[in-house]
């Protein structure tokens, strides 16, 4: 038992073996049968679940491709329904930082792989509820703030926002510099509307997610800091040097 431990646990499996040794009563093995027997049942339910998902989802075609196209009606067998998301979408969004299966499954049975329906990526995010929506009356502005809109779609882009606050990509900083900025819940927000307007041009345009592309954005970013900090230290009389620096920084 101690080898089947999860791979997450610290503990040496001669430690988890110690801790298992105890009183076991005829009472407390029959309830750890009982657990036994309903989590494989639940596996074995979520596995037809999943097999249903995935029959549902090898029905749908791109937008570019016809159901009736010759071309698309012998598909390689698919073994997994990130297989067949990427298919339907053309694209694969878990190459998104924060996006996984789940939360493009989500977005698929919410939106579909066409979406051709929305004007702009600014119109998505707005369908989402994920911008600014203002109340002004007189020319001043009475509150700020996002319209409280029911979208699974939403709740699962919040949820992979959330998902970046330790991740080492540039849009794990993003969320960490917005969480600096405006707070938690605001960040959240405005990550979600970042990857809705990402995942919006990638569908679109039909292209992978390419981190490297952000490495402008990082770029200019260090640079307006860099200026701030040069400016600063010049009002208050010195002069930034800048230094090698040859390991990490505590």
């Amino acid at each position: 038992m101690a080898k089947l431990r999860d791979g997450r646990i610290k503990a040496s499996a001669k430690v988890i073996a110690k801790s298992l040794v105890g009183d076991y009563r005829a009472e407390h093995l029959f309830t750890l049968q009982q657990s036994l027997t309903a989590y494989r049942s639940y596996q074995q339910l979520i596995e037809e679940c999943d097999r249903e998902i995935r029959r549902h989802v090898e029905s749908f075609h791109p937008p570019d491709q016809p159901s009736g196209d010759s071309s698309v009606s012998s598909p390689a067998p698919r073994t997994s329904l990130r297989d067949e998301l990427q298919r339907v979408f053309g694209i694969d969004l878990t190459r998104i930082p924060g996006i996984q299966v789940a939360i493009a499954q989500t977005l698929f049975g919410e939106i579909g792989p066409d979406f051709s329906k929305f004007r702009s990526a600014s119109a998505f995010a707005s369908w989402m509820g994920l911008c600014p929506d203002n109340d002004i009356s007189g020319g001043k502005v009475l509150w700020v703030g996002t319209r409280k809109v029911n979208c699974r779609a939403a709740t699962a882009l919040r949820r992979a926002a959330y998902a970046l606050h330790n991740s080492k990509t540039a849009l794990g900083d993003f969320y960490r510099r917005m969480r600096a900025k405006l707070g938690a819940p605001k960040a959240i927000t405005a990550v979600a509307h970042k990857l809705a307007r990402i995942i919006f041009h990638l569908v679109t345009t039909q292209q992978q997610f390419d981190e490297s592309r952000f490495a402008v954005d990082q770029l200019r970013y260090r640079k307006r800091q860099e200026a701030k900090l040069r400016a600063k230290a010049h009002a208050l009389g010195y002069q930034l040097v800048p230094i090698e620096v040859t390991g990490s920084v505590p």
